[in-house]
């Protein structure tokens, strides 16, 4: 198992069609401790993600689910004091949470713009400053930051501007960290997924998703799976040497 007794927080785990919910998923096949973090999280939604992990891998899961609004600094740290009570430890962070919206430029106002920079942009800096606090006092920890195509290539097919700059912001911060804090052991790494099956696709028609899924080169969506294999190869130790690196997760749709 690659992830033994690891520590891993996920958050954006609440939706059982979400990507965060598949990284969760993996990372319990591969022996990890978890807790699932979002603003929606509730007692029966991390009974329900418990059980539907539990069904998949025909075992039981060490899963726990706390409620945190990440767009609040003290609301992170809580989170991680409490993990830490629980645990001792946190290994790994995966940010998974975010929104998204799609608008012209011009049609994106203030509001709209706050709204997907706190979640996307200041929940990750909020979700990463707490981390590091405690990585650097072990000597050592793990960052994987979910971004987007959307950064790479200026606009995705759902996400206006204000998403595209957030998870650019995402893959900046991912790096600086790296730089920082590599020499006190702390890696951060960011996988850009592109189209991939979850909630962010429902408002696509099917004639328009079949349009763009006959443009990538592997010829379909991705799936929360791919994208978790990326985010478990990156919390894993077979990525030792890995740190400040952007994976990408497109089927071959951005190849740059």
């Amino acid at each position: 198992m690659l992830l033994h007794d690891k520590v891993c927080i996920i958050t954006g785990a609440a939706s059982l069609r979400g990507i965060g919910y598949a990284t969760a998923e993996l990372f319990a096949e591969h022996g990890a401790k978890i807790v699932i973090a979002d603003l929606a999280m509730n007692e029966k939604i991390a009974a329900d993600v418990r059980m539907s992990i539990d069904n998949g891998i025909s075992g039981p899961t060490d899963l726990h689910g706390v409620r945190c609004d990440i767009g609040s600094l003290d609301d992170c740290r809580t989170l991680f004091e409490g993990v830490i009570s629980r645990f001792g430890r946190v290994d790994c962070l995966v940010n998974c949470a975010g929104v998204v919206k799609s608008q012209p430029f011009l049609s994106i106002s203030e509001k709209d713009y706050d709204f997907v920079v706190d979640v996307n942009l200041r929940g990750a800096f909020n979700l990463a400053k707490v981390a590091v606090e405690h990585f650097v006092v072990r000597k050592g920890g793990n960052i994987v930051n979910v971004a987007s195509v959307a950064a790479q290539r200026g606009g995705g097919l759902v996400g206006g501007a204000h998403y595209a700059a957030s998870k650019g912001g995402v893959i900046s911060l991912t790096k600086s960290i790296a730089r920082e804090y590599g020499p006190q052991g702390v890696r951060a790494n960011a996988v850009c997924p592109s189209m991939t099956e979850t909630g962010m696709l429902d408002e696509l028609t099917e004639e328009r998703f079949r349009e763009i899924v006959a443009a990538i080169p592997m010829r379909r969506a991705g799936k929360p799976r791919d994208v978790a294999g990326a985010c478990l190869f990156l919390a894993s130790d077979l990525s030792a040497y890995v740190t400040g690196a952007t994976i990408d997760v497109n089927g071959g749709s951005h190849i740059h």
